[in-house]
């Protein structure tokens, strides 16, 4: 028998990252995450890996292994768990999280949840598999040591090689080098940091660099992050108590995070710190710290209604600090960009990170990608979670750290990466791709409908009504035309008494009687008019010809 190990997303994009291992009847699934929507899919609010595989052998599923909390990790879980009955494992940050997620899409783990710890063993069919603690930008990540019948894989999972203020928390090295001196058959490790030299900064430094900010404002300080990024807002926490400013918590997603990190015991905010958002008022504004959601410019997030006025109880002010404590993801830019221009017109100053140093990556840059690769000295190389350029740069990396081009394998969604006696390869495809999420839609959303929507968004839609007589074939009303995002008047005359005219033109063409004449007027008159408008001012709106017999 053959080992397989076939990626259902991550490996090509940013998010949707999806894996699973498989050895005769066992298969277990390492993450189901999703991916937040491109430009061009209009109207879609976010994409998760098409599962049909999963699907096809969900007898053989044994369970799902979370590496960590973030929803290009987890966010597809109830999509999942409503095709598929199998436990799902994770840390108690992770799980905390889950749990919140799964009870909003009215889900039930009907195999459970079940905690795992680094250090812990699972055994799972044909594989034994233990948890490495990893550093990133959320507290409880996880490697994975997959013990299986060819030799042992250790998969990174999100990672990055530093220090981090919250104990505990920091990349076991250790247990990786472990590993590398027992021998490990392949590392499959995070790409989406290796196009940058040198270490991630220190999030001491981050630290500082914020303490000093809070220092030097004279008002109030609102910081924008990222909810789950735990390490960072007890950072924030203690700053604000070393300058005796109280702490505000504001934004649905960072409340979750910071009550489900206090019953664990991974974040320590004294009582008399922490004030409820309705005492705002009652304290000197240079004794005030806001921490809140929003840093990536979501429409409906805290900050967005600061930023334009209609939060309720927070209104911005000159003499305010906004600091955005997070990366731009790329798409948002043009959302945070707008959220930074209203902040600074209500009288802010405002702090991110194209001026200062207030956000450290949670990936590992090039030089930990290389400690990585010398700690567990892999006889196989499979790059994971990135672009195609981020795999290739990768794939290169560790060719410049003595791996043999040959065993190094540059894989893609839904390749099979197979292991047997022999070594290891790419052997096949299966049938992967992106499940579009519209609402309560899923998978209704495809290529065509998207490109309706570009065409109305960029070139409007002309509605056509007209009836015919049903005995003799004569135009009882209209030709009548109304339009949306399309305007008929211009400054070389009017578009609507031409196109109307190109309508009877096309009614005097096909006679009365013609069999399905409704239907060859309605496919002409689109023609038609398709051809008039492009010529006439070079658009291409939708047209809906409603034709009717009466």
């Amino acid at each position: 028998m053959r080992l397989k190990i076939i990626p259902l997303g991550g490996l090509g994009e940013i998010g949707l990252n999806m894996m699973v291992f498989e050895y005769g009847n066992t298969m277990f699934v390492v993450d189901a995450g999703l991916m937040f929507p491109e430009d061009y899919m209009l109207g879609v609010d976010y994409v998760i890996p098409d599962m049909s595989y999963i699907k096809e052998k969900s007898a053989k599923i044994s369970g799902i292994v979370l590496t960590h909390s973030h929803e290009d990790h987890i966010g597809a879980l109830p999509y999942l768990l409503k095709e598929i009955d199998t436990p799902v494992f994770g840390t108690p940050f992770t799980l905390g999280i889950v749990k919140h997620k799964l009870g909003e899409f009215e889900v039930q783990a009907t195999g459970g949840l079940h905690e795992i710890r680094p250090g812990e063993k699972l055994k799972i069919g044909e594989f034994e598999l233990e948890f490495i603690r990893v550093s990133h930008s959320v507290v409880d990540g996880i490697g994975l040591a997959v013990q299986t019948p060819y030799g042992r894989i250790i998969h990174t999972g999100d990672f990055k090689i530093s220090t981090t203020p919250i104990k505990g928390m920091t990349t076991d090295s250790r247990a990786f080098a472990k590993y590398g001196e027992q021998g490990v058959l392949a590392l499959l490790s995070d790409s989406t940091n290796v196009e940058k030299e040198g270490h991630t900064i220190s999030a001491i430094e981050i630290g500082n660099t914020i303490a000093k900010i809070t220092e030097a404002s004279k008002g109030r300080i609102i910081i924008s992050l990222f909810s789950s990024n735990i390490a960072r807002i007890q950072q924030i926490v203690n700053i604000a108590n070393a300058r005796r400013r109280k702490v505000v918590f504001n934004g649905r997603s960072i409340e979750i995070s910071i009550d489900i990190a206090r019953s664990l015991g991974y974040i320590h905010i004294p009582n008399s710190l922490e004030i409820d958002i309705s005492e705002i008022d009652d304290y000197p504004d240079d004794e005030i710290v806001i921490i809140t959601t929003g840093s990536q410019g979501e429409p409906m997030s805290a900050l967005a209604r600061m930023a334009d006025g209609n939060h309720r109880q927070i209104k911005v002010r000159k003499g305010d600090t906004v600091v955005l404590s997070s990366k731009f993801i790329p798409g948002n830019e043009k959302a945070i960009a707008n959220i930074i221009n209203k902040l600074y017109k209500l009288g802010a100053d405002v702090i991110y990170e194209k001026i200062s140093a207030i956000h450290v990556s949670g990936h590992a840059f090039r030089d930990e990608l290389k400690t990585m690769i010398r700690l567990t000295k892999p006889r196989f190389f499979i790059p994971i979670h990135g672009e195609y350029r981020h795999l290739i740069l990768h794939a290169r990396l560790a060719e410049e750290m003595g791996i043999a081009k040959h065993r190094i394998l540059l894989a893609e969604n839904g390749k099979v990466i197979e292991f047997d006696e022999s070594g290891a390869r790419l052997n096949g495809e299966i049938v992967t791709g992106r499940v579009l999420i519209d609402g309560k839609g899923i998978g209704d959303v495809g290529r065509s409908v998207l490109k309706e929507r570009r065409i109305l968004s960029e070139d409007g839609l002309v509605v056509v009504k007209m009836a015919f007589d049903e005995e003799t074939g004569v135009v009882i009303y209209g030709p009548e035309i109304d339009s949306r995002g399309f305007v008929f008047e211009t400054e070389t005359g009017h578009l609507l008494d031409d196109a109307i005219c190109v309508i009877l033109e096309v009614v005097e063409e096909v006679g009365t009687e013609e069999i399905k004449r409704v239907q060859i007027i309605k496919d002409k008159v689109q023609k038609a008019l398709r051809q008039y408008f492009y010529f006439t001012i070079g658009r291409r709106p939708v047209i809906l010809p409603f034709i009717i017999e009466v």
